[in-house]
């Protein structure tokens, strides 16, 4: 079932993600990125996951409530970032390292469309499977930017650049 497409077939994508539990997308770099439902992550497949979000209120489904000031550190972000902070408490199954999950706000929008469809918070991961793609897109996914930050951002606002 590899398609290659311009821009992104998001009926198929959200049909073989609700069928499998994760979808591989082979982007516009030409790398292999997986969206994976949460109750599928296990251990062993790594902590190196970032949820993806579509829009703001989710950041309450997986992270523990933000104030104001950290919910604007987001919401005006310019660019691209990964947010490292402290996960929500009924969260048990998440790739959680030292009680922070990784998660990102997508903004551009057929990438933002995409997750809206699905519905939900999903995990995603550059790289991680080797088999074929089930779909393949021009479109560059945005964390894989020169441009993208990456960040701790705690609860009350307290902000930490990450360099990697």
């Amino acid at each position: 079932m590899h398609q290659n497409i311009e821009l992104l077939d998001q009926q198929a994508i959200v049909k073989t993600f609700r069928e499998n539990g994760q979808v591989t997308i082979r982007e516009g770099n030409g790398k292999n990125l997986t969206l994976l439902k949460m109750e599928n992550w296990k251990p062993e497949m790594g902590f190196d996951w970032t949820f993806l979000l579509f829009d703001m209120f989710q950041i309450r489904t997986v992270c523990e409530p933000f104030a104001e000031v950290s919910l604007d550190v987001v919401e005006f972000a310019s660019k691209p970032t990964i947010y490292h902070s402290p996960v929500s408490r009924v969260i048990k199954n998440a790739p959680i390292q030292e009680g922070n999950i990784s998660f990102s706000l997508i903004r551009e929008p057929n990438w933002n469309k995409l997750l809206f469809q699905i519905s939900q918070p999903v995990l995603s991961k550059i790289g991680y499977v080797t088999k074929e793609a089930d779909a393949q897109t021009e479109l560059y996914f945005p964390l894989l930017g020169p441009s993208t930050k990456e960040m701790f951002l705690g609860p009350e606002g307290d902000v930490k650049i990450i360099n990697r």
